[in-house]
């Protein structure tokens, strides 16, 4: 196994002595953790992320695109205890911390929640490729009948290197720029390669019998995992016309018939307002925790200030929270002047309810109550589960 291999097992392997490994060293390398302080260049609240590194990658990324543009980050080393007690980055009005397995305060600390670093969104299988089309939401599933037919879609399997290279430089890199810019995180073309491509699964989209989009998925035992993904030249016109939408469906269908048992979809943050979120919820998915090693880190959210812009951005970010047992809630923050998100849906396997939370209790250091509902079902789906 030479270093990409292992570089790429480190980061996704599920094997536990791995995850634990991995476990042992982040806690040696982040002993000091180092905390980032984000500016913002106008308005909005001033944000923090401490901790795993990783979420410098992913949670901040976010956080600072829902804020608004950033003026400024400064980096410094603090502590685990400054981090948790409220001294780390003083002028931050929220700080979030990506934490080891039990890292998190054991105790409630007010105005503050726990989240999952971050989430996978997967679709058990186990039906023929008609029957996966039931997972989809309506509105999808007719967009897709008839575009299937007038833009004469199908789904091609592709095994050239000049294919992979076709993928990688004309769909998905440019993909990632025109969607992320800055923000782009992505595996190495040579990564991509060897640890994706050979041994894994290439899709293409065609419609009239051009390749429009693609997908390169890693098959792990009885699954398949969607690693990379993109349009030709990054255009935004197949994401109106349910290219996009089309390709993940087609894909389901193909892995129906070969008889494997679940579609990993990847995962994302714990943030409702995470539009991949909102997008691949029409797929109808389970929402799990990571099996790698991201499965028992969390993201401790504490509020360190009552603002507007604080209220602001609670309110416009409904997230999904860990609840003691196990599972995931999700949490609609809101006031007199602050409506709850509720276009931004939860309602999917894996999320067990939802909790309405007024800023005025939680800012005053209530703790948060119960849940507001337990699930309920979601608009058109079957006793079975499907749309």
């Amino acid at each position: 196994m030479n270093t990409r291999s292992v570089a790429f097992s480190w980061q996704n392997s599920t094997r536990p002595w791995v995850v634990g490994v991995h476990h042992t060293v982040d806690a040696v390398r982040h002993r000091r953790p180092r905390a980032t302080e984000s500016v913002p260049a106008d308005a909005g609240p001033a944000l923090a992320y401490a901790g795993l590194t990783e979420g410098l990658d992913h949670v901040l990324p976010f956080l600072e695109q829902q804020r608004g543009p950033t003026g400024r980050r400064r980096r410094q080393l603090t502590s685990w205890a400054d981090i948790f007690s409220g001294r780390a980055v003083p002028a931050a009005d929220i700080l979030a911390a990506g934490c080891l397995p039990g890292r998190v305060p054991s105790g409630p600390v007010p105005r503050s929640l726990t989240l999952p670093l971050r989430i996978t969104l997967v679709v058990p299988l186990g039906e023929d490729a008609a029957g996966v089309l039931r997972r989809v939401s309506r509105k999808a599933r007719q967009q897709h009948a008839r575009e299937l037919r007038s833009r004469s879609r199908s789904l091609e399997v592709a095994t050239l290197d000049q294919d992979f290279a076709l993928f990688y430089d004309r769909m998905h890199l440019p993909t990632m720029q025109r969607r992320h810019a800055s923000a782009t995180r992505s595996v190495s073309r040579a990564t991509a390669h060897q640890c994706l491509f050979r041994g894994g699964v290439l899709f293409f989209l065609q419609e009239s019998g051009e390749r429009v989009a693609g997908m390169l998925c890693r098959q792990e035992g009885n699954g398949l995992v969607i690693r990379l993904a993109g349009v030709r030249d990054g255009a935004e016109e197949p994401y109106r016309s349910g290219t996009y939408m089309a390709i993940y469906i087609l894909i389901l269908q193909w892995a129906a018939d070969q008889g494997l048992a679940r579609v990993d979809l990847s995962g994302c943050e714990p943030f409702l307002s995470k539009g991949i979120f909102q997008f691949k919820r029409k797929l109808h998915p389970e929402v799990t925790l990571p099996r790698n090693h991201f499965a028992g880190k969390r993201l401790w959210l504490h509020v360190r200030r009552d603002t507007p812009p604080v209220r602001d951005f609670l309110a416009a970010n409904p997230m999904l929270v860990t609840v003691p047992g196990g599972g995931l809630e999700a949490v609609y923050f809101h006031d007199a002047h602050r409506p709850p998100r509720t276009d931004l849906r939860w309602e999917t396997p894996g999320v067990h309810g939802h909790r309405m939370v007024d800023l005025d209790a939680f800012m005053a250091g209530e703790p948060l109550a119960g849940p507001t509902a337990g699930p309920s079902p979601l608009d058109g789906v079957r006793p079975d589960g499907t749309w």
